[in-house]
């Protein structure tokens, strides 16, 4: 009930994108970044061929950082999240709040029950179609080129969506949105463009990350399965976890030529946040092996990716056709 009378009070607070240009409230840079991902929803539908909708033609001044407020929860010895179930959607490892003291006591509470938790503000989201998602404040303060991306990850979010499949939908619409931005912005200020070198050095760390906490999860997981009962001490399990920030400093850091995960060792990890990465970032080079396969070709892809809508583990079939 909360959550739908919080997305009420936010459609009604919309307002036309063409009436927010005019406003002199809002200033030119958030106006620049309006007009830009009105470019960017438009490049999504007619040259990706994502689905077209109605979302962010409107705008919607939060008047606080963050839309809504999530909160993710684990099991301390198993890299294993728990899960809200919802009507559609089905199983969901998050759950979403508009009010941030509701996020903070349930946060509170599946500590008290003894998971491992996590709670962040979330800046978009999208309702899957359900509603004509507006534009948002909190939107606004990512970098220009994010604007692009975010807008084509959302709109991957409204095209294909997989039922109890929440790290598969994040981890094709984040890398659909990688190279979605890429495509925009060669063809917006073509090959020689900045700001298309800046997103390919942050694209390359991405990647370079998601190799790295793929196997560092992969080996983390291992861990918890033959670690005997009687060593499992909470002390024992922030070192493990510490392991790998440590191995990232050494290994990884000198490698990133982008600032996007400059701040990870100094991270306080547990197993809530690290399964976050698993859903955004696990295994991105699948989609990319897929990707290249298909020649490159978005639209390919999509449509490949839409095949897998009936199967209950995408993420299996997915190796396969990379195999084939």
């Amino acid at each position: 009930m909360k959550s739908g009378v919080g997305q009420i009070r936010l459609m009604s607070q919309r307002v036309p994108i063409e009436k927010a240009l005019e406003d002199p409230e809002i200033s030119e840079i958030k106006k620049q970044k309006l007009r830009l991902a009105q470019d960017a929803r438009l490049f999504a539908e007619q040259e990706l061929h994502l689905t077209h909708t109605k979302n962010y033609t409107s705008y919607v001044e939060l008047g606080r950082p963050y839309v809504t407020y999530v909160v993710s929860a684990a099991q301390k010895w198993k890299l294993k999240g728990y899960e809200w179930s919802y009507p559609f959607m089905g199983k969901m490892p998050y759950k979403g709040y508009f009010n941030e003291e509701d996020a903070a006591e349930l946060y509170k509470e599946m500590q008290e029950q003894g998971y491992d938790a996590y709670m962040r503000g979330v800046s978009a989201y999208s309702t899957l179609g359900w509603f004509q998602d507006p534009l948002l404040s909190s939107m606004m303060e990512y970098d220009e080129f994010e604007v692009v991306d975010t807008i084509i990850h959302e709109t991957v979010h409204a095209t294909l969506y997989i039922k109890n499949a929440a790290d598969f939908n994040e981890r094709l619409a984040s890398f659909l949105g990688q190279k979605g931005a890429e495509l925009f912005y060669l063809k917006k200020e073509g090959p020689s463009s900045k700001t298309l070198q800046e997103i390919r050095l942050k694209n390359s760390d991405q990647k370079l990350f998601s190799e790295f906490i793929s196997k560092e999860l992969a080996q983390l997981e291992s861990w918890y399965n033959h670690l005997p009962q009687n060593l499992r001490q909470e002390s024992s399990r922030e070192a493990r976890i510490q392991d790998i920030q440590r191995r990232f400093r050494t290994e990884v850091a000198p490698r990133l030529k982008s600032g996007t995960f400059q701040k990870f060792p100094e991270l306080k990890l547990n197993n809530a946040r690290l399964l976050v990465y698993k859903t955004y970032l696990k295994d991105l080079s699948d989609f990319e092996n897929l990707y290249l396969k298909l020649n490159s070709d978005f639209l390919t892809f999509i449509e490949k990716c839409k095949s897998l809508e009936d199967t209950d583990h995408p993420e299996e079939l997915l190796k396969q056709w990379i195999s084939q």
